[in-house]
């Protein structure tokens, strides 16, 4: 499967305009981002004022006709839409601009496809591309069964996809099958690393914020980083040394988005599970954005969503050199708890960054001294597995433990335990 192309796109950005004309500038500027992650060229932006969606064209059939103009006079190949569209709105959209028509969902579905590396990663864009074309097979037969190129046409590829419903839904069925047993092979792996004596935390912030290059400042590893929205798809865990002793595994999971569609939340949530298993999260923001109060609102919508936003988290404002005013940046982090301000890239406010991290590990632990018989010597194991021992007397008939171990492990203690600091 290849996802390159010969040439490529010329695309016509339709955009939707929201009334607030920061968020305006903000949400056009990231869509260019998205199509240039896409690999296609700009040819022109049209954009748009709607209070409500046309049901039959979303952008109504005199602008629809607008559009088909400027593909005319640009020699556009594709038009890309930068909102969701039913099937029907699609499709009426193509007959009339005579081009491909691809939405949001599927321009980020386009990108994933190409940062998709590891079987699991493919497998997850396969199945939500065949989820999304699923509805949309209704008169697309010719279409979908010639060898395609450009972005919308990635993924499973155009060479594979039948116009049989019936065929489609049984390669849905394959794939689905297939991630099982990759997600199987997977949580017997993490299960082996859960047994590792350190805690581990995953990194989530939105697009582009700087994660990557944090960990590889902080890990001194070579986790691929790009400008390009989405970079990192597939998961990458590395283990961090702490100047207290600790050591923990942070893990750098795929970049948020606003108004990241909940079926791609959903097909991706295996990758995410990072972010699920996790003993607490490093939300990194780049402070240097315009919007970043806005694209945290974002993260924390989707941390919300996979059910995880009362874990404990270090906020991290990143590229705090790229900033003028300092004040500001400060008083940012006295209003946030647990968070500092660095600069990844630079190396700046490392120190302060491990230090909460090291503060926050110890807010997950509870003192312990515990009585244990032998016949449970496997509660020891777990205590080094979710804590540290920091003494252990073997007597002849029990042993004393001296520990800090994890709150949920506590409970599993409680009838052992004889003192708690």
């Amino acid at each position: 499967m290849t996802y390159n192309v010969e040439a490529r796109d010329r695309a016509v950005l339709v955009i939707i305009d929201p009334p607030d004309p920061d968020i305006a500038e903000w949400n056009a500027e990231e869509l260019k981002e998205l199509l240039s992650s896409a690999g296609a060229d700009l040819a022109e932006e049209i954009h748009l004022r709607r209070s409500h969606p046309d049901p039959a064209y979303y952008i109504g059939q005199g602008n629809a006709m607008q559009v088909y103009e400027v593909v005319q006079d640009t020699d556009a190949t594709v038009v890309v839409v930068g909102e969701d569209l039913s099937p029907t709105q699609q499709r009426n959209l193509e007959e009339t601009v005579t081009v491909r028509v691809i939405d949001r969902t599927q321009l980020i579905l386009d990108i994933f496809a190409q940062r998709a590396h590891t079987k699991e990663g493919k497998l997850q864009v396969e199945l939500a591309q065949l989820n999304y074309l699923l509805p949309r097979l209704s008169g697309k037969g010719v279409a979908l069964s010639r060898l395609g190129g450009g972005i919308g046409t990635r993924g499973p590829g155009e060479t594979k996809l039948e116009s049989d419903r019936r065929r489609l839904r049984g390669r849905i069925s394959d794939v689905a099958e297939e991630l099982d047993e990759v997600r199987r092979h997977r949580n017997v792996q993490k299960a082996g690393r859960k047994r590792l004596p350190f805690p581990s935390a995953a990194l989530v912030g939105y697009t582009s914020a700087g994660k990557s290059t944090l960990l590889n400042t902080l890990s001194g590893s070579d986790v691929y980083v790009d400008q390009k929205l989405f970079a990192t798809l597939d998961p990458t865990t590395r283990r961090v040394a702490l100047p207290d002793g600790w050591s923990v595994l942070i893990s750098d999971t795929v970049g948020f988005l606003r108004d990241l569609p909940h079926h791609l939340v959903a097909a991706f949530r295996a990758t995410l599970e990072e972010v699920v298993d996790a003993d607490f999260l490093i939300h990194v923001v780049d402070a240097s954005h315009p919007h970043a109060k806005d694209q945290q609102k974002a993260v924390i919508n989707v941390l919300e969503e996979l059910g995880v936003a009362n874990k404990p988290v270090v906020t991290v404002f990143n590229k705090a050199d790229l900033i003028a005013d300092q004040y500001e940046l400060r008083r940012a982090v006295a209003e946030t708890p647990n968070s500092v301000y660095i600069s990844a890239k630079k190396h700046q406010g490392l120190p302060y960054l491990m230090r909460q991290i090291s503060l926050t590990i110890q807010s997950l632990l509870t003192r312990v001294r515990m009585e244990v018989p032998y016949d449970r010597s496997d509660l020891v194991s777990l205590c080094y597995d979710r804590g540290r021992v920091l003494s252990a007397d073997y007597q002849s008939d029990r042993i004393i433990i001296d520990a800090e171990i994890t709150h949920d492990l506590v409970g599993k203690m409680e009838e052992y335990i004889t003192e708690r600091a």
